[in-house]
């Protein structure tokens, strides 16, 4: 199964994420299929960079997103464009 997921990347206590898809066999900071953006939760309010056409070309084929990019995506409204387009279909 393919997921949408964090990687963390960074020194020591200064954590910022990749958000990539990759097989959900692989680690969670091994290889990825392809990096579709990047969310960085130290600065104010959080930095969140993503390739909104990959991450639904990726959800239209089955991917699944872990909770917290779940929750992500749907700050960003990438969820509901989704949802409509399913529904559209």
């Amino acid at each position: 199964m393919v997921k949408i997921r964090l990687k963390r990347m960074g020194a020591k206590k200064t954590p910022f994420y990749r958000i990539v898809v990759s097989d959900s066999k692989d680690r969670r900071d091994g290889r990825e299929i392809e990096v579709v953006g990047n969310y960085d939760p130290k600065t104010n309010p959080a930095t969140v960079n993503v390739d909104e056409e990959k991450i639904i070309k990726w959800l239209n084929n089955g991917a699944l997103p872990t909770d917290t990019v779940r929750n992500i995506l749907s700050n960003q409204g990438i969820m509901k464009k989704f949802a409509s387009g399913k529904k559209a279909k």
